[in-house]
């Protein structure tokens, strides 16, 4: 089993699952058909099926495109918001792509229709590795769109948190700086958090995935996974976990970027109106 990590549109990230021997491959949340073509032509596969953990248009807005490309294409998820979709799944539903054995995890919180997808061959030295869509960040958790702290102290206790510590996480965002960067707000004395973010920061630097983690490292600096931990109640003032992941997302949607400084000759065109046949070509 193959992962091609294939970055999109702003910070997306949208995944081509290869199964080796026969060459068939299942997508994860196809949102750019021409980039998710691209790379099913360069590695000479087949697409079989395409997984989408949420309806939202940035991890969805491919399908309908793929479909009429591809007749027969199995288009897999737990919400009817999801477009083209032919197999609507249900939590701990197991599905089976060759070789490779998916297992659907139901994660309402982002979305009510949010599905996890966690992936494995029998037999094989390959850690799995877990589709997290926007539930489970490197270094994060999604924000609380359609539900509520309790889904998603569930969705990462229960559900996400009990998979084996080797599983790689495959999320559906790059914001692993920015994740991190809370983090050590929230532990400023976490070493983990602090080699990771210089890690994130020179991958970053260096424009390449800071995907996959595994969720044993994520118990280590994630403070959406660490809400039983002496600092992470200190910040946010409360010891129940729910009420700790509860303050946790509140603080994590008001933590700004910091206001980047405009480039002073950028502006002077704008002023001068000299961007404006570029922005008419548009």
């Amino acid at each position: 089993m193959k992962v091609k990590v294939i970055s999109v549109l702003e910070d997306n990230y949208m995944y081509l699952v290869i199964e080796e021997s026969t060459r068939d491959a299942v997508a994860v949340d196809a949102a750019v058909p021409k980039r998710l073509l691209e790379i099913i032509r360069k590695e000479d596969v087949v697409l079989r099926a395409i997984l989408t953990t949420h309806h939202h248009w940035d991890h969805a807005r491919g399908n309908e495109e793929l479909a009429q490309l591809f007749p027969g294409l199995q288009v897999f998820g737990a919400d009817e918001r999801i477009g083209a979709l032919t197999h609507k799944v249900t939590h701990g539903q197991e599905l089976t792509f060759g070789a490779i054995r998916v297992r659907c995890l139901f994660t309402p919180c982002h979305t009510s229709g949010h599905m996890c997808y966690f992936m494995w061959e029998d037999d094989s030295p390959d850690a799995p590795a877990l589709f997290s869509g926007d539930t489970l960040f490197v270094g994060g958790c999604g924000q609380f769109f359609e539900g509520t702290a309790e889904q998603m102290h569930t969705n990462l206790t229960q559900i996400l948190g009990t998979l084996p510590k080797d599983t790689k996480v495959f999320c559906g965002h790059e914001c692993t700086v920015r994740n991190l960067k809370f983090a050590l707000k929230v532990e400023p004395e976490n070493e983990m958090v602090k080699e990771k973010l210089a890690w994130a920061r020179q991958r970053d630097d260096e424009d390449l995935p800071t995907v996959p983690s595994t969720l044993q490292e994520e118990f280590l600096y994630n403070p959406f996974l660490r809400v039983t931990e002496e600092p992470v109640q200190r910040f946010t003032g409360r010891t129940d976990p729910v009420e700790v992941l509860r303050a946790l997302r509140s603080e994590r949607d008001n933590f700004k970027k910091p206001k980047e400084r405009p480039n002073p000759q950028a502006m002077l065109a704008f002023d001068w109106g000299l961007f404006g046949p570029f922005l008419e070509k548009k």
